[in-house]
């Protein structure tokens, strides 16, 4: 199972970043339109998907999360840009 960290721009300029093995779904719960997704992004609406990285396993993912949490807007991009997989 390939698991996808990915960043969103929200409606207010804000970025929002998770990890999910199904992209497509986990858009559509963030914009509402299939369950409620995250409490962060429901009071964001719409979210727009900046950028997905691939990760083999769900710590791989997560430990890839944390650093793209930690970083300067300015430098969240950039992040998942580097990390990905060829």
């Amino acid at each position: 199972m390939s698991w996808q960290v990915y960043l969103l721009r929200c409606n207010d300029g804000t970025y929002y970043c998770g990890i999910t093995t199904d992209i497509s779904r986990r858009l559509l719960e963030h914009n509402g339109k299939l369950g409620r997704g995250a409490r962060y992004t429901a009071a964001r609406r719409p979210v727009e998907l900046l950028a997905v990285c691939s990760r083999d396993s769900r710590s791989a993912a997560l430990k890839l999360e944390a650093l793209v949490k930690k970083a300067p807007k300015n430098r969240k991009m950039e992040i998942l840009a580097s990390h990905a997989l060829p």
